[in-house]
C-alpha cells in the first residue's frame, strides 16, 4: 500500500488511532467502522503505522496491547444491544 494511501486511512480513522496511539476515546460510530475493516486489516494498519517515524518513540508492545484492547472494546460495543433500542 502506498504511503499516501496509508496516510489517508489514518486520517479517515483518526479516532481509532487516537484511541490506540494516545489517550483518546472512540465513538460507537467509529467502532462500527473499525470492526467493519476487520481484525486482520486493523492489525495490519497498526503494524504499518508503527513503522512510521512519527511513532518511533512509542513502545510497540504498549501500542499493540492498546490496539487489542480497543478492538475488544469495539467488538463488545457493537455486539451488545443498545439499552435505548
Amino acid at each position: 500500500m502506498a504511503t499516501k494511501e496509508n496516510d489517508q486511512i489514518i486520517k479517515d480513522n483518526n479516532k481509532a488511532f487516537t484511541s490506540i496511539f494516545d489517550t483518546g476515546t472512540i465513538s460507537s460510530k467509529c467502532c462500527s467502522e473499525l470492526v467493519g475493516l476487520g481484525n486482520v486489516c486493523h492489525s495490519a494498519l497498526v503494524k504499518r503505522t508503527l513503522e512510521n517515524l512519527l511513532f518511533k518513540d512509542l513502545s510497540p508492545a504498549r501500542i499493540i496491547a492498546k490496539s487489542i484492547q480497543t478492538w475488544n472494546n469495539c467488538l463488545g460495543l457493537i455486539d451488545s444491544p443498545s439499552p435505548f433500542a
